[in-house]
């Protein structure tokens, strides 16, 4: 799909400011909007809405189709958490009991029953889920009572009764969640802002879809993994990086003509007007590892459903707004099946100078038109952090190779290296490239310290926030003055 010449900013609302230790879809998320308007961005780009499970990670949700309540807004309702970054362990226990006063009066209405009804699907599951991991002490689903694991109809009978206020609050959240995305979606199209989501390839085991649908991914009898997904080594890791997701059973997956990913897509594009699938290499072929592995080296490529599953995709929803993730290791297989799709590949500006230099095509005179270029990802460090890097914290590179990274980014850009991250955004924004989304972390010019995620490290990603104070009126006319500049 033809994509505009457009730039926007990559945010996850978590990161916004807010009273209660963590971003909301209320005030602060409309204020960003305007902020976006007025410079002239007309995309935001989130990561995973799902509700986080283990590491607070939005790439491990406990459903693919449900929101996180803690993006709830309670109007009037009272919080002093620290402004800085987001501490999970302390927003987690205030926002739920914030949340159970503020909806511990809600009366259902037609509007509710009818959000029910439409979400019928995934909803009720859903909540059941959330409520039995509740009972068990938010332990794995495969450790509850046999009769809750294996989904045994007698006793989920029997559970639904015991559990019904506790259900019929998951339902509510996820009522009030999706009332107040609407909100900020028609509040985006109103300032001609399309909104840009983030599908992960895969669930997390620990979920309502996987207890749910045991039968449509790779699990032994008792639940547990038969096989589990990860990459090899790579420029992050040298031992590879180990996702511990469950696989999906691609043949099973065929026989239903594909209907679980047709719906999860459907679900994707009723909330975001264009979707980033993460990790699209692996639909061409995926690096399964054993189920008990410690590391993700000893693993074998095995096939994915390939251009099959998209035309059906397809021909259910017509022309898919997809950008493909298409970073690793890339081969021509992978390549030819993104272009037989349609789907513009990313390049990230912080992959482009390494290598001695050579050719390569995170370099912006090697972009095709339909393309998504980045100046790093949250994956990666801010460009601050990175170009003041000395090497191998975070990567495989050593202190040389990044010695001659920098020689090489400083002769390539006609830089002597100051404001780095302002000459990243400016060689995107200059770029054929139809697309430029850059981090919020790299408009602030903030250092390592406001990094989103490490891959491979087990605590302390997603805390990234920031105030109102950093983001100062000289920043937002340079952005501004860009923008326009080279017609986006």
């Amino acid at each position: 799909m033809k994509f505009p010449r457009s730039a926007g900013i990559l945010l996850h609302p978590t990161s916004l400011p807010g009273p209660h230790g963590i971003g909301e879809f209320g005030p602060e998320a409309h204020r960003f909007l305007d902020v976006l308007a007025e410079a002239g961005l007309t995309i935001w780009q989130v990561l995973p809405l799902g509700p986080t499970g283990y590491g607070d990670s939005p790439y491990q949700c406990f459903s693919a189709f449900a929101g996180n309540p803690l993006l709830i807004h309670v109007p009037g309702a009272k919080g002093d958490l620290p402004a800085g970054c987001v501490d999970f362990g302390q927003v987690i226990p205030h926002k739920r009991a914030v949340l159970k006063k503020a909806l511990g009066t809600f009366v259902p209405d037609e509007s509710y029953r009818a959000f029910v009804a439409s979400h019928a699907d995934w909803l009720a599951d859903y909540a059941l889920f959330m409520a039995l991991k509740e009972e068990h002490g938010g332990i794995a689903w495969t450790g509850w009572e046999p009769g809750a694991a294996r989904r045994d109809p007698v006793a989920l009978a029997r559970w639904r009764e015991q559990l019904h206020d506790r259900i019929e609050e998951r339902k509510v959240e996820q009522y009030v969640f999706f009332h107040q995305f609407g909100a900020l979606k028609r509040a985006a199209a109103q300032r001609k802002i399309r909104l840009m989501g983030d599908l992960p390839i895969y669930v997390a085991h620990d979920s309502a879809d996987v207890w749910a649908h045991p039968e449509l991914f790779q699990l032994n009898p008792d639940g547990s993994l038969q096989v589990q997904a990860g990459v090899p080594p790579d420029y992050f890791s040298a031992t590879g990086q180990l996702w511990g997701n469950p696989l999906y059973n691609w043949d099973a997956l065929r026989r239903t003509g594909y209907s679980w990913w047709i719906h999860r897509m459907r679900a994707a594009f009723t909330e975001f007007d264009l979707v980033r699938i993460d990790h699209f290499r692996g639909f061409e072929a995926y690096w399964e590892v054993p189920g008990d592995a410690e590391t993700a080296i000893n693993g074998r490529w095995a096939p994915g459903p390939g251009a099959e599953l998209f035309e059906a995709i397809a021909s259910a929803l017509g022309p898919l707004p997809i950008v493909a993730e298409n970073l690793g290791l890339i081969t021509p297989a992978v390549e030819a099946l993104r272009e037989r799709c349609g789907f513009p590949g990313m390049s990230i500006l912080q992959f482009a100078f390494g290598g001695d230099g050579q050719a390569n095509e995170f370099q912006p005179h090697n972009y095709p038109r339909e393309r998504v270029v980045y100046t790093g990802t949250h994956d990666n460090d801010t460009t601050v952090g990175w170009w003041n890097s000395s090497g191998d914290g975070d990567s495989t590179r050593d202190a040389e190779a990044v010695e001659r990274e920098k020689a090489f980014a400083r002769l390539y850009l006609g830089t002597d290296g100051k404001e780095m991250h302002w000459t990243l955004i400016r060689a995107a924004l200059a770029s054929v490239a139809d697309t430029v989304l850059v981090p919020m972390q790299d408009v602030l010019g903030l250092g390592s310290g406001a990094r989103m995620n490490l891959p491979g490290r087990q605590g302390g990603n997603w805390k990234f926030r920031f105030t109102w104070d950093q983001l100062t009126p000289e920043m937002q006319d340079k952005m501004k003055t860009l923008v326009k500049l080279y017609g986006r």
